[in-house]
């Protein structure tokens, strides 16, 4: 057998230990931390509206239909108002910010892929899509524009290939989700397709979106608003020309009727049959960045999703200085202190990756123990993965390195 056919041997008998060491990190979380409605504080656990304001606080807005929504504070992670921000439903398409934290930091962003026939295969029926092409030579970062504006899921599955498989990018997706604090999201395909089971939550989402907007390349993805998706030769020989995509969240763009947000961020909208529409919406103001997530409005209005997280980013600004936290995304020790955040969108991101420096957590507010519990538990599956994968690669190549 050849050294490059070793070689890919072993590398796939290391991915698959660290698959089943994610899950095995996910299933050594306690039983009452797993699932548990109490993270991020008790009235968070409770049903229907918590908000507590004094009396030169605005009225929470009217017309608010959606089955589920949190306003938070990014950068002190207070959670200002929710509504059953622990309902655990489809995410659809905003699951790909969850996706993003998990694999973004994992290249840089000029590295390239020539994409294959696998790359594209078991992409559900009816998915959205930046028109991957197979046979096509595309950069890390076009697939991430892929992803954020255009909401491929043809770019997701290709990024998730690149990171070792479908399988192993589900799993190291539940495992940071759990090391985030966020127990009420169960993943069952990378990019949000509706599938029996997938399931977050308004508090969840809040989580991600929070993680991602402490790295300047999420933030860039999520923020701009148009690009130019490359063209190339497909397998077939045939050329196909570059063409431009536009962010499919309205309250970026203003496209269909939607006034654009001033000082919107991002982050991620989605759609699909079982989800309805879901959004989470980042914006700022005056150096106060909220984080907004609304999940499937029932009025039947048009443009609903993007109204009522208007409504709420506007709320937010307002009663600044006049609520008291009704919760705190600071559940995990592995929340991000945000800093500096752009009022408006930067240019698209850099060929090179400069990872985003991470500032020291806040200390955790209720529950902290619990989240401690959480991350050693998982840290410490993923530190046993890493010493069996180790072990595997020394007796599988004599200590030598990859080629």
């Amino acid at each position: 057998m050849s050294n490059r056919r070793a070689a890919t041997r072993v590398r796939r008998r290391v991915a698959a230990v660290f698959g089943v060491g994610c899950c095995l990190a996910v299933l050594a979380v306690p039983a009452h931390a797993a699932g548990d409605s109490q993270v991020g504080g008790a009235q968070l656990g409770e049903p229907g509206v918590q908000v507590q304001r004094d009396e030169g606080a605005p009225r929470l807005p009217s017309g608010i239909s959606a089955l589920s929504w949190t306003v938070s504070d990014a950068r002190t992670g207070q959670v200002l108002a929710a509504k059953d921000a622990h309902r655990r439903l489809p995410p659809a398409s905003t699951l790909k910010t969850l996706f993003a934290v998990t694999v973004l930091p994992r290249f840089p962003a000029g590295e390239t892929r020539k994409v294959t026939d696998e790359d594209l295969a078991g992409i559900g029926a009816g998915s959205s899509l930046v028109g991957v092409q197979a046979g096509q030579t595309y950069t890390v970062a076009d697939l991430w524009r892929g992803v954020f504006l255009a909401s491929g899921n043809d770019a997701v599955h290709v990024l998730a290939h690149m990171n070792g498989s479908v399988p192993l990018t589900v799993a190291q997706m539940q495992a940071k989700a759990r090391m985030l604090g966020a127990d009420d999201t169960h993943v069952v395909s990378p990019d949000g397709y509706d599938n029996p089971g997938q399931v977050s939550s308004a508090y969840d989402l809040a989580l991600f979106a929070r993680a991602g907007l402490a790295n300047r390349d999420f933030t860039a993805y999520a923020s701009t608003a148009s690009a130019e998706f490359p063209g190339g030769f497909d397998t077939h020989g045939g050329y196909v020309k570059s063409y431009g995509i536009q962010n499919t969240n309205r309250l970026l763009t203003g496209a269909g009727g939607v006034h654009p947000y001033p000082g919107l961020i991002g982050v991620k909208n989605g759609y699909t049959t079982n989800a309805g529409n879901t959004l989470i919406a980042a914006a700022t103001r005056q150096g106060r960045t909220l984080i907004v997530t609304v999940m499937n409005p029932q009025s039947g209005l048009p443009q609903a999703v993007y109204t009522e997280a208007g409504k709420l980013l506007d709320w937010g600004f307002a009663a600044a200085g006049h609520t008291t936290s009704v919760g705190t995304l600071n559940a995990a020790p592995t929340a991000y202190h945000l800093k500096g955040i752009p009022a408006q969108a930067p240019a698209p991101a850099k060929q090179q990756h400069e990872p985003a420096e991470q500032k020291p957590a806040p200390a955790p507010a209720a529950h902290s123990s619990n989240a401690s519990a959480r991350a050693w538990y998982v840290g410490g599956g993923l530190a046993v993965v890493a010493a069996a994968s180790v072990v595997l690669l020394r007796r599988k190549t004599g200590g030598g390195r990859n080629r």
